[in-house]
């Protein structure tokens, strides 16, 4: 079955755009131009992605974003925004978003981000499909592979698809350096400079998850003008 996805953009001609656009990719796709509609679709049906406009009338992306994370719906956002302000976008991946694009954006561009979104949905499924679970551990921390699931001090912890794929590709190489280019191209699947702060709020989010002291964590470890690295001590 062709991957579902919501469209929540109040400008009628982008939204006819990017609606056009993944249509001809083969994807289902249905869409809104109010905010408060598309939180309600969102919010009471499945999707496989959510492309979220930042401004919108009615509920705007932010809150439409943060209410969805509240109530545990995982599907990845892919948000877009009209604003040059680098805070508004740290703010959108803060809310929970998995990752944004700045207006005005290339169509192939895109195509190309809702791709790699969709492969990581795709390689959720599978690796959920899998009987043979591989547990990794260290000290509190547990990350049940092939159920995708994730605890600390033997507390569940809600992530989302992003943030495992982050937290797993880092914990497969403990003490091996990462710089921000090269996690926005294995774990995000794309290279684009300027998206680093896409990783810098992923990062920021997995410490709030999973660390007792967010500004003092003991898994994932900031090696400063370089990157980050799972701790290997």
């Amino acid at each position: 079955m062709s991957p579902r996805i919501l469209v929540i953009e109040d400008d009628h001609d982008i939204n006819n755009l990017i609606t056009m656009n993944l249509n001809d990719m083969m994807y289902q796709v249905e869409s809104c131009e109010n905010g408060a509609q598309g939180y309600a679709k969102a919010s009471s049906d499945n999707f496989d992605l959510i492309v979220l406009d930042l401004m919108l009338p009615g509920m705007d992306g932010l809150d439409i974003c943060r209410q969805l994370r509240a109530q545990q719906h995982n599907t990845p956002i892919l948000m877009l925004t009209a604003r040059d302000s680098e805070a508004d976008r740290v703010v959108g991946l803060e809310m929970g978003a998995d990752d944004y694009l700045t207006k005005p954006f290339s169509v192939r561009e895109l195509q190309a981000r809702v791709k790699a979104m969709l492969r990581r949905v795709d390689m959720l499924v599978q690796s959920q499909q899998q009987t043979d679970a591989t547990t990794m551990q260290w000290k509190d921390l547990s990350i049940d592979i092939g159920r995708r699931q994730v605890s600390v001090r033997n507390q569940a912890v809600e992530l989302t698809s992003t943030e495992f794929d982050l937290l797993l590709h880092l914990a497969k190489s403990p003490g091996l350096v990462f710089s921000r280019a090269q996690l926005l191209d294995q774990v995000w699947g794309y290279k684009h400079s300027g998206y680093e702060h896409t990783v810098n709020s992923h990062i920021n989010r997995l410490r709030t998850k999973l660390e007792s002291d967010p500004s003092n964590p003991e898994y994932v470890l900031t090696v400063w003008g370089v990157g980050y690295k799972f701790n290997d001590v």
